[in-house]
């Protein structure tokens, strides 16, 4: 009978994968990484990122998208930008500039950020700056000061009427805007259309009211994105091609529109058994915008993306050890970790989302059905299920050895939701972070960018010892 966890995974998946393997001593590795030699080196709990995986995803999408356009005998361009919400470290920023691409803000202090980068000289000079989001008066400002005070492709996309007044006020230099659509949203959601946005029939009548006549302002961009990403069901390609005809719409009357952006989405892994066509979708859309402009003959508009949680998602990770079990009634055993999941990965307790969870040791062992638990009093504060199946299983719980878990592709917004470095329910500190490197021979490097918060740390925070 084969009940080892290794045989469980056998039965279940494809594997190993590109990206998770066993070693020889049947240990989980992760593009390569020896993680339990990271666990020695560093111990748990653990968060870490591997930065080549960045540049690897921002030339993947790069691929598809020159791949679709040579082959369909595309004439527009493409433009990669990065969303920097997902995660606003500078060293993601820095990997992620290694490949020429652009740049979305979503609010003032993100635009403190692109100065940084555009005066150390890391981002080139003409690289498009998409700024997207509601905008208060700060991040209009800020917005005005990058317009005048850098030469940068800077493209504000204006959320509602009152925006594009006040960055006229605010500024005399021309003014190359961008549209948002209001999209409809998904027939399950709690409300029918976006917040943001201006609402498709209003686009025309908005140009012909405030910018036609407005010779400071030109339309350069057409910018459409809904909550779940880019999909392959009707719900996406109609509401595509709902923009699709007010982009003819307004190109037929507004020379200077000349980009569409479709902004972010792409999924990541989030299981052994993710599967998606990455590159039938690209060209799929690709046809679609070709489609639709030889029938109202008009020119193919570059495309822009921004992808943000398919840039960084997959280079993330987290690593925990299993302190204890509890047998807490007939069927239920509770794995108790040394962090919390609440403010480690909130996600998991937000939005109950699932990242690919695997055991790092001990996959040779029997494995059990479990439940895990975080360390905080919340009784949200748990994991009990994966993307494939309503259960867990894991390595039999055994107190002479040690059991290490991985979370995979934590990589996009677990850090800012979580608080990176602030307060944390229930005082769980902020674990170690590691970055992890390549040297040109293929070694990987790691180096400590964060130790783990200290009591000292949450002091400080809560006013009982002052900051040195």
């Amino acid at each position: 009978m084969r009940t080892k966890y290794i045989d469980l995974i056998d039965q279940t998946f494809d594997f190993p994968q590109d990206e998770f393997n066993l070693n020889s001593d049947h240990c989980l590795t992760f593009h390569g990484i020896d993680l339990m030699e990271l666990i020695e080196k560093h111990g748990t709990p653990l968060k870490f990122h591997y930065l080549p995986q960045i540049s690897n995803n921002i030339q993947r999408a790069k691929g598809w998208f020159r791949e679709s356009m040579i082959n369909t005998g595309y004439s527009g361009q493409y433009h990669y930008c990065y969303c920097t919400k997902s995660s606003h470290f500078s060293f993601v920023l820095d990997e992620a500039l290694k490949n020429n691409i652009h740049i979305e803000t979503s609010s003032a202090f993100d635009i403190d950020i692109v100065m940084n980068l555009y005066k150390s000289k890391k981002l080139n000079p003409k690289s498009y700056v998409i700024c997207n989001g509601f905008k208060p008066e700060r991040y209009l400002q800020k917005i005005a000061q990058l317009i005048e005070e850098t030469n940068l492709r800077v493209i504000p996309i204006v959320d509602n009427i009152k925006e594009l007044d006040d960055l006229c006020r605010i500024t005399k230099k021309k003014l190359n805007i961008g549209i948002r659509i209001a999209a409809e949203e998904e027939p399950k959601f709690t409300f029918y259309t976006s917040r943001l946005g201006i609402r498709y029939r209003d686009i025309v009548p908005f140009y012909n009211d405030f910018v036609k006549n407005n010779k400071q302002v030109e339309i350069k961009m057409l910018h459409f994105f809904i909550n779940t990403g880019i999909t392959d069901t009707a719900y996406y390609w109609n509401e595509l091609t709902k923009c699709l005809r007010v982009y003819s719409q307004l190109k037929k009357i507004c020379p200077s529109l000349n980009s569409l952006n479709i902004g972010g989405g792409f999924p990541i892994k989030t299981s052994l058994g993710f599967e998606f066509d990455y590159a039938y979708m690209v060209k799929e859309i690709i046809m679609q915008v070709q489609r639709v402009c030889e029938e109202n003959e008009i020119p193919e508009p570059d495309i822009f993306t921004e992808f943000g949680s398919f840039t960084v998602g997959e280079s993330g990770g987290a690593i925990f050890s299993v302190l204890h079990q509890k047998q807490q009634n007939d069927r239920e055993k509770w794995n108790m970790i040394d962090s919390s999941f609440m403010t480690n990965l909130p996600d998991t307790w937000s939005i109950n989302k699932r990242f690919v969870m695997l055991p790092i040791n001990r996959w040779n062992d029997n494995y059990e059905r479990i439940l895990l638990g975080g360390l905080t009093c919340d009784s949200d504060d748990y994991y009990n299920s994966e993307q494939h199946s309503n259960a867990i299983y894991l390595p039999k719980f055994d107190r002479e050895k040690p059991l290490y878990i991985g979370f995979f592709n934590t990589g996009a917004y677990q850090e800012t939701i979580g608080g990176f470095g602030g307060l944390k329910h229930c005082l769980i500190p902020e674990p170690k972070h590691v970055l992890i490197k390549r040297d040109r021979n293929g070694k990987f490097l790691n180096e400590v960018f964060s130790e783990e918060q200290t009591p000292e740390d949450y002091l400080a925070i809560l006013g009982y010892q002052q900051t040195k």
